[in-house]
């Protein structure tokens, strides 16, 4: 019976207080706590201000509170005890790009929702000269003084800058996924009402920078959009103030080395030149390892006989670095480390990547980043985290972070939750980028390297993709590898679409196969991972961003479809693919996104498509798999064999040829000898792959067992690659027997049905696919012949 889709349970959120309780909670905590207190005006423009629909809702739309949204500690590996957050109501107004700061503010948006969404209650397009202006106030907790305090911002799409008081604070700031600082100490007016102003130009595709699947548009749901989504302009993630001693630690850079079982850490600072600090590693508050050096210098600190960090263990370390002043200690910060070791090795021959020296198959998803209510940011941390304890929950222990780089807190929770990374750097337009294009974009690149470093879940940094803006594929990818040596880099995913230019480098060959899984070969220096593929789509009546518009690479009628033609795909991985060489998948997607209707989840996270024990189960044994040794099945070659049907009922017969096309029927001593000669074939090497079976006719030599729109045939071969390849099959583990899939459409079989045989495909539409008795249909003896 086909299965309904299933309601995803939303995380547990605490409904808003009525606003009055609300208003007099955080009057207390202000006190209390010195948290930030905003000046009457913004109060009062909080309490006018309202959200504006969202075309879908998802279950953390209406949990998002007016004031202080996302009021979690925005840097989770480098902590501090007091900060502010700037999150909330501020006024907004729109210019031309060459205008100054504005004399009107019309309009009040939440910060930090980007004025393309619902929940920052602008919903508006942001053309290419709109300049978006923000401005609040803020008083400085008394607590604070005799310290800096620093302003940060976590992400601003694109070109930002900042006023405090009128007084521009640092230099303009040019990137969309980079969080930056300014230190506003002698700019505030320390005993009263200060006035922060940011202006921000995003010219999105009509600039040159990195832009990801941003495309300026209509907000609005709407038909079209292809692969490319609803532009982000603007203050996208966390505003927050910050107090900190004049000399103050500034980042912290963390390298497990297990080799040594030492956490190899460099301690950046400023105003802090020449001075120690002392770095310290804990675990229940036990001390681990401490170590005393330099700022900027290589420390190295034991972690003996350390617990390892892996996806079904995410241990996390805790670490505390102290700048010291002699003996005195002037600042803290805490963070957080996994003791894990990634890199590229051979493994029975095949080069592998490896997680703690041993190789386990990565299996993931391409995850996009987007939400119907808020774009580019998640409405709560709870969302943050839902979509990555989803894929734990389908048993995936990767995920592919696309064309985008998530808030420092996503990190956390792919630390703690336990899924390997892999990071693409944002791409820019599709056309050939220009000098001052390049420029940017790889200084952002390294700006996010430095920003995630640290991470033990990050493991591979993906350069380009599909060629999108490619340009110097080689020289980019030798870059990033002596920028960040610790990490695998993959120099362009989908090297075989779209006109992509392979590099020739890196650590990986990635293609991109839809619907695949297609065939991906490692080389003597890369290993072979799948990029991208699959693309199943099933579009859920009442939770499409634009009802009817929904597409995807293909389309499944119902649930039950859906299942039977994923778990097949992945069935194939762990068979075929992964025994050939390849080490990793990325399934497209994990939700849908606007048009795009081939997630595993709908795009407001309300329903999940796919069974989660079955997806759990199959991607349990591709990766307990890739731990052992592959099974894998042998036919003999160079002699005849005849091939039994192995399903009860109907074990007394055998695959032959009749008028060229391949049936069954049965055979016994008594059958007439065409009959005998027609069901005996000659097992050959692979005609395209040595490692798998081409099948010869007895009486018809020259002729092969070959697939040809989804009919199997009988036919003499013309030296093409494709018939070469259509007449290729590959023999996986079958209960009583071997399976045989085509070698260039793994996860399609070739099956009897009503006696006849064709290319059969698991979840597939067509009557041969059916899955009664599929695996039992697909699963040949291979006797001896009757025809010797």
């Amino acid at each position: 019976m086909p299965h309904a889709p299933t309601s995803a349970p939303p995380p547990r959120t605490l409904r808003p207080a009525p606003r009055a309780l609300l208003t007099a909670l955080l009057a207390v905590l202000a006190l209390c706590a010195g948290a930030l207190t905003a000046a009457a005006p913004a109060r009062a423009a909080a309490s006018a201000w309202t959200p504006k629909p969202s075309p879908l809702t998802t279950p953390w739309t209406d949990q998002v509170p007016t004031d202080k949204p996302l009021n979690e500690y925005p840097r989770p590996q480098l902590t501090r005890p007091d900060w502010a957050n700037l999150n909330g109501i501020w006024d907004f107004a729109v210019t031309a790009a060459n205008a100054g700061q504005p004399t009107q503010w019309n309009e009040q948006i939440r910060v930090p929702f980007v004025a393309e969404s619902a929940l920052s209650g602008i919903k508006r397009q942001v053309n290419a000269g709109d300049k978006l202006w923000y401005r609040r106030t803020f008083t400085v907790p008394a607590g604070w003084n005799g310290r800096n305090v620093v302003l940060n911002f976590g992400a601003s799409d694109w070109r930002t800058t900042v006023w405090v008081n009128g007084q521009q604070a640092g230099a303009e700031h040019s990137g969309g996924y980079d969080a930056f600082s300014h230190d506003i100490t002698a700019l505030l007016n320390r005993g009263g009402t200060n006035t922060v102003v940011v202006s921000v130009l995003d010219p999105t595709q009509s600039g040159g920078q990195a832009i990801g699947k941003q495309r300026s548009g209509p907000v609005e749901p709407h038909a079209g959009g292809g692969i490319f989504y609803t532009s982000a302009s603007g203050i996208w993630q966390t505003v927050w103030l910050e107090p900190v001693a004049p000399a103050h630690i500034t980042r912290l850079d963390m390298t497990p080395d297990l080799g040594t079982s030492t956490l190899r850490t460099t301690v950046r600072a400023a105003g802090a030149n020449g001075r120690q600090v002392r770095v310290t590693v804990s675990t229940g508050g036990r001390t681990v390892g401490t170590t005393t050096g330099t700022v900027g210098g290589a420390l190295s600190v034991p972690v003996p006989s350390p617990h390892l960090w892996t996806p079904e263990d995410p241990f996390l370390y805790d670490v505390r670095a102290e700048l010291l002043d002699g003996t005195t200690v002037t600042d803290t910060t805490g963070s957080y480390t996994g003791m894990r070791s990634i890199a590229l090795a051979r493994v029975d021959g095949v080069q592998r990547p490896v997680l703690n020296g041993k190789f386990v198959f990565q299996t993931g998803t391409l995850d996009q980043g987007y939400w119907p209510d808020g774009i580019y940011t998640a409405p709560t941390d709870d969302a943050l985290k839902y979509d990555l304890q989803k894929h734990k929950d389908l048993g995936f222990n990767m995920v592919r972070k696309h064309i985008k780089v998530e808030p420092q807190r996503w990190f956390y929770w792919a630390d703690k939750l336990g899924l390997l990374v892999w990071q693409d750097m944002p791409a820019m337009d599709l056309r050939t980028p220009d000098s001052a294009a390049r420029t940017q974009w790889e200084a952002e690149y390294h700006e996010i390297i430095d920003e995630h470093r640290s991470s033990p879940s990050l493991v591979m940094w993906v350069d380009e993709n599909e060629g999108w803006g490619q340009y110097d594929q080689a020289r980019i990818a030798d870059d990033v590898k002596a920028y960040d040596p610790s990490r695998l880099v993959d120099n362009m995913s989908g090297v075989n679409c779209c006109g992509a230019v392979d590099g020739g480098n890196g650590d990986v060959v990635d293609h991109h196969n839809y619907v695949g899984p297609g065939v991906t070969r490692p080389s003597a220096s890369r290993a072979a991972v799948l990029g991208e593929f699959g693309g199943l789509g099933l579009r859920v009546q009442g939770h499409e961003w634009y009802p009817g518009g929904g597409f995807s690479y293909e389309d499944q009628p119902d649930a039950a479809h859906l299942n039977n033609r994923f778990t097949g795909l992945i069935d194939a991985l762990r068979l075929q693919q992964m025994p050939a060489g390849l080490s990793a998948s990325v399934y497209t997607e994990i939700t849908d996104v606007e048009n795009e209707a081939n997630g595993l989840l709908t795009y407001d996270r309300q329903v999940v498509k796919v069974d989660e024990n079955r997806v759990r189960a199959a991607n349990q044994a591709l990766i307990a798999a890739s731990r052992g040794t592959p099974p894998r099945a042998t036919l003999p070659t160079g002699g005849y064999k005849s091939l039994r049907v192995t399903t009860p009922g109907f074990t007394d017969r055998y695959l032959r040829h009749y008028d060229g096309l391949a049936n069954t029927e049965p055979v016994t001593a008594a059958s007439p000898a065409l009959l005998k000669a027609d069901a005996t074939w000659k097992i050959v090497p692979g005609l395209s792959d040595s490692a798998c079976y081409s099948f010869e006719s007895r009486n018809y030599p020259g002729e092969y067992l070959r697939h040809r729109e989804f009919r199997v045939h009988r036919e003499a071969g013309d030296g093409s690659a494709l018939f070469k390849a259509d007449a290729t099959w590959c023999a996986v583990p079958g209960e009583g027997g071997v399976r045989l899939m085509a070698s260039n459409f793994p996860g399609q079989y070739l099956r009897h049905y009503n006696s006849e045989v064709w290319l059969a495909t698991p979840g597939g539409t067509h009557a041969y696919d059916t899955p009664d008795r599929f695996t039992e249909d697909t699963t040949w003896a291979a006797e001896n012949p009757w025809t010797p």
